[in-house]
């Protein structure tokens, strides 16, 4: 049975859903102002093998994600400006076309790292009137006060507030800053309904019972979830920097609203750091899928090279970590496509183990452990081709469609290619390396595998 780590209890837990078989899922989508970066497809992979693994253990998973196009403001403190009226200052075209925009590029750059599409979208936009009943619900139990801003959520009247963070309130409230809206009563209060600027015309504001304006970040999550998957439900991901803030808000709502538990299983995904720092479009190092792609990586390199490490721990990216993933997807997808044959009955054993492996709180890293480990085993190719496209149902790295791809050596190349194996034989290292040399100057790679040399076309 499948185990995950629930950030509410703080320990891990045999899944077991509230009306089984059937999974309601729901994942914190994108901010569309800008393009995702890598750090943020992290924890789109991370909701796909958590979805694949789901789905393999029988399950009829609902899965829905948000698309967040209005309310998300640049301070987590709910100031600052609007990132989708900033995004279209900065683009000069309007903030829907700018929601457009990224949207359908999100939505592609889950399709080449071969995530399963969510059964549903839910935009803000789409559900102003669903966030505005849910604030309402709030109003007439005592839970919100207008400021001159707008209006917010009282957490001093909710008494379980910050459980998911373990949250010191005391603490909090004795080494509070100067807060900039001095209005609110508590510092971790936030706002449900932000009004329109004085003498300032937004392009997203809705009229409402309050006044002209917009949705609070927080609110959307818990009209849209609950409207799609029920007042309460199975699960909710997220990265852990939703922890303190966004999702300890969502629960704080949601349950004062309804007085019933909102979600039954928390689970958060770690950081994706580069050169073991931040990841941030300031430091010019929030790298996209387009910038792994010119450097000749892969999508798919990437999803292996968050596979390679839990998703509850820290994983570093560096450029030699990308070429590294992709030499070892090359290797994987190159075997598997060599393999001749099938076979309905895999190899049990290595299917056991890895399936263990995922059930142990999604343990990728173990998991593929075990698919190097049935490489190498003594089984017959067809029952491991079997095996492991059993297997990539989890990690989703495509070896189905892998091919055995026709390259047209050219004659002087071929010369140069048995030369270099005949150095090799005779282990002749520093001719080896310097007919590798030769090979690529002629605009083909060369790799060394257990079955002989390998021969690429170079990009």
């Amino acid at each position: 049975m499948l185990k995950l780590f629930n950030t509410l209890s703080r320990q891990v837990e045999e899944f077991t859903p509230i009306h089984p078989p059937k999974v309601g899922f729901y994942a914190c989508g994108p901010t569309v102002y800008d393009r995702a970066h890598v750090g943020n497809h992290r924890a789109n992979i991370f909701d796909d093998v958590l979805h694949r693994a789901l789905l393999h253990e029988g399950f009829e998973v609902k899965f829905v994600m948000n698309i967040t196009d209005v309310g998300h403001l640049t301070s987590d403190a709910d100031e600052g400006e609007d990132k989708l009226e900033k995004g279209a200052k900065r683009e000069k075209i309007s903030v829907w076309d700018v929601a457009e925009k990224y949207t359908e590029l999100f939505k592609a750059d889950l399709k080449v790292l071969n995530v399963i599409e969510p059964d549903q979208w839910l935009k803000a936009t789409d559900n102003i009137s669903e966030q505005i009943a849910l604030i309402k619900k709030l109003e007439t139990k005592s839970f919100t006060y207008k400021t001159t801003d707008g209006i917010y959520y009282d957490t001093s009247k909710f008494p379980n507030y910050g459980k998911l963070a373990r949250l010191n309130l005391e603490g909090q409230k004795e080494g509070a800053r100067v807060e900039a809206n001095k209005e609110k009563r508590n510092p971790t209060d936030f706002a449900l309904w932000k009004f329109s600027p004085k003498g300032e015309k937004r392009q997203m504001e809705w009229e409402s019972p309050w006044g002209i304006g917009f949705p609070g970040w927080h609110i959307e999550c818990s009209a849209m979830s609950m409207k799609a998957l029920g007042e309460t439900f199975d699960i909710h991901t997220g990265g852990v920097d939703h922890i303190p803030v966004h999702h300890t808000n969502e629960i704080a709502q949601s349950e004062g609203a309804t007085g019933k538990q909102f979600v039954k299983y928390w689970v958060h995904n770690e950081f994706l750091l580069v050169d073991n720092g931040k990841m941030s479009k300031s430091l010019g190092n929030a790298y996209t899928l387009d910038d792994i792609s010119a450097k000749g990586f892969s999508p798919l390199a990437f999803r292996y090279y968050c596979l390679g490490a839990h998703y509850r721990s820290k994983l570093n990216f560096t450029w030699e970590g990308m070429q590294a993933s992709q030499t070892a997807l090359d290797d994987l997808l190159g075997r598997v496509a060599a393999m001749e044959g099938d076979a309905k009955i895999g190899c049990a054993e290595y299917e056991q183990k890895f399936f263990e492996a995922i059930d142990n709180d999604l343990n990728t890293p173990q998991a593929l452990a075990v698919v190097w480990g049935l490489l190498k085993s003594d089984y017959p190719d067809p029952a491991k081709k079997a095996s492991l496209l059993k297997m990539d149902e989890v990690l989703g790295l495509g070896l189905a469609g892998a091919r055995v791809e026709e390259i047209d050596v050219p004659v002087d190349v071929q010369v140069l290619l048995d030369e270099r194996q005949e150095a090799r034989l005779a282990k002749d290292w520093k001719k080896s390396d310097e007919l590798r040399k030769q090979i690529e100057a002629s605009g083909f790679s060369v790799k060394d595998t257990s079955t002989g040399q390998e021969v690429g076309k170079i990009k």
